[in-house]
């Protein structure tokens, strides 16, 4: 018997090495796939999209939010992996009862680092070190703007929303030379056009999840923000804590280039 402590702080037990691993994060769905564990695992969600080909195959146990319970106990997982944001508090509670769930919180680069170690000890993975060790040597490597760029993150349309401190968004968008000119607000604050157009943004990003902003949604916010570059994104780069970390930085980068750009 092994004991885990996740990141809520919740110590759960092992009898073995978990053989059928319920997923309820893209995010770490992607990661178990790229530590070399993705054979094991047996559920996931509607919102698992990487990688598409082997999950073409796994069962959907519903959303992050709405778990279909009957279904992932169906499957009699020995491991169930989810996130104290992404899945309610009472599911986790029900999960916990049933099955040894392990929980993760990520707001900066180093949570995400600390979680992969942990999820790479809890599967047995052999990578996990050397992709920690990868992530961190690409972020050192990445270059600052002598002036980070004025920013809001949008990720909901109507209401608007952005991302504010306390979120792993607003983490990434400092690593990514992005001043987040909603910092000062905390978690997902929803905002007025008045007050985005207040705040004076140089950039407005559109996010492509939650809400997936498209070219077609460009126009409204540069009518409101007319000195302001508006651009579309992709979230995974901001908002994913897992394995993803490892291409980010260099998208990262591109984006400041092409933000940087007269």
């Amino acid at each position: 018997m092994q004991s885990f402590t996740d990141q809520t702080g919740y110590t759960l037990q092992l009898r073995h090495r978990p053989q059928r691993i319920v997923s309820l994060v893209p995010s770490q769905t992607e990661l178990l796939f790229d530590l070399g564990v993705g054979e094991r695992v047996v559920g996931v969600t509607l919102f698992c999209i990487h990688p598409a080909e082997p999950l073409k195959t796994i069962t959907r146990v519903g959303g992050t939010k709405k778990v279909n319970m009957r279904r992932l106990f169906a499957l009699k997982p020995d491991l169930i992996i989810g996130n104290k944001e992404e899945n309610s508090k009472e599911q986790i509670e029900t999960l916990r009862k049933a099955c040894p769930t392990w929980i993760s919180d990520v707001h900066t680069l180093e949570d995400a680092l600390a979680m992969i170690r942990s999820v790479g000890g809890l599967t047995g993975a052999t990578a996990h070190e050397e992709m920690v060790a990868e992530i961190g040597r690409r972020f050192a490597r990445m270059r600052a703007p002598e002036h980070p760029l004025r920013t809001a993150y949008l990720i909901w349309q109507d209401p608007v929303m952005v991302a504010g401190s306390q979120t792993f968004i607003d983490a990434m968008m400092h690593h990514a030379g992005l001043q987040n000119i909603f910092g000062h607000l905390t978690r997902y604050p929803e905002i007025t056009m008045e007050a985005l157009a207040a705040a004076q943004p140089e950039v407005v990003i559109l996010s492509s999840e939650p809400f997936s902003f498209d070219e077609a949604h460009r126009p409204v916010f540069q009518e409101a923000c007319p000195m302001a570059r508006v651009i579309l994104a992709d979230a995974t780069y901001f908002s994913w804590y897992g394995s993803r970390l490892l291409r980010a930085p260099a998208y990262f980068d591109h984006l400041l280039t092409y933000l940087e750009m007269p």
